[in-house]
């Protein structure tokens, strides 16, 4: 790799959604040095913090229908079988829910875990509880997508935390999405539970890391050897 790859890789491109909270922080830091020298680099220095959590970093997608990919990047908090929300019309038998709780210093960008069309999006008021806590599926304010995929139905829920008070989606009914295409984000700190059919079978363990768009969080099938990506 060469100093000019290295420099890219580095240099995350933020999301347009980050652009006003970046500008304010920093016309902050413009105001707190003018009433005190040191105040200016304390600022800078959240503006930089800003500048790095709305990061967009591209991901490399398995390409393979068998997978559900993980919608966000954090901790895996959760793989249990219980009903999906009542919201998302996907029945009241026990679906495999696996949750990923992201905190203030992940990636933010959420991405869809499989691919197919979405045929709904649920958006439902509710409490702020940490969203590490079970009881934060059912309480906390959220946003829930189905997809029709290969492999059926596939709930993902956008929860709101202690911090997060703004769940953002940009993906609509009828859309169609690819596995590890970005639908919306959550500011700041929070989680994503995805509801999977139940001959899903998981592939991660609870305390392990997920990276959005690559970490593969469950499979339908038996595995096929190597599979093909798409870089996005």
């Amino acid at each position: 790799m060469n100093l000019i790859d290295s420099i890219s890789d580095t240099l995350v491109p933020v999301h347009k959604e980050g652009y006003k909270f970046v500008l304010a922080f920093l016309v902050g830091s413009l105001v707190l040095g003018w009433v005190w020298d040191p105040l200016f680099w304390v600022g800078l220095l959240l503006t930089a913090w800003c500048a790095y959590f709305f990061r967009d970093p591209e991901r490399s997608t398995p390409l393979d229908d068998d997978l559900v990919i993980s919608p966000a990047d954090g901790r895996v908090t959760g793989v249990v079988q219980m009903p999906p929300p009542a919201e998302l019309d996907l029945g009241d038998d026990e679906m495999l829910r696996i949750s990923v709780f992201m905190n203030v210093l992940n990636c933010h960008i959420n991405r869809a875990p499989v691919g197919g069309k979405v045929t709904q999006v649920v958006y439902k008021s509710g409490s702020f509880l940490n969203a590490e806590l079970d009881k934060a599926s059912e309480e906390n304010e959220r946003n829930g997508l189905v997809i029709d995929g290969p492999h059926g139905a596939v709930g993902v829920v956008q929860i709101a935390g202690l911090v997060a008070r703004r769940i953002l989606c940009w993906t609509k009914p009828h859309d169609q999405v690819e596995a590890g295409e970005r639908f919306g984000l959550i500011r700041f700190g929070s989680r994503l539970d995805v509801f999977l059919p139940p001959a899903a079978t998981p592939r991660v363990t609870v305390g392990q890391t997920a990276i959005a768009g690559e970490t593969v969080l469950a499979e339908f099938g038996s595995s096929k050897g190597k599979t093909a990506s798409r870089r996005d």
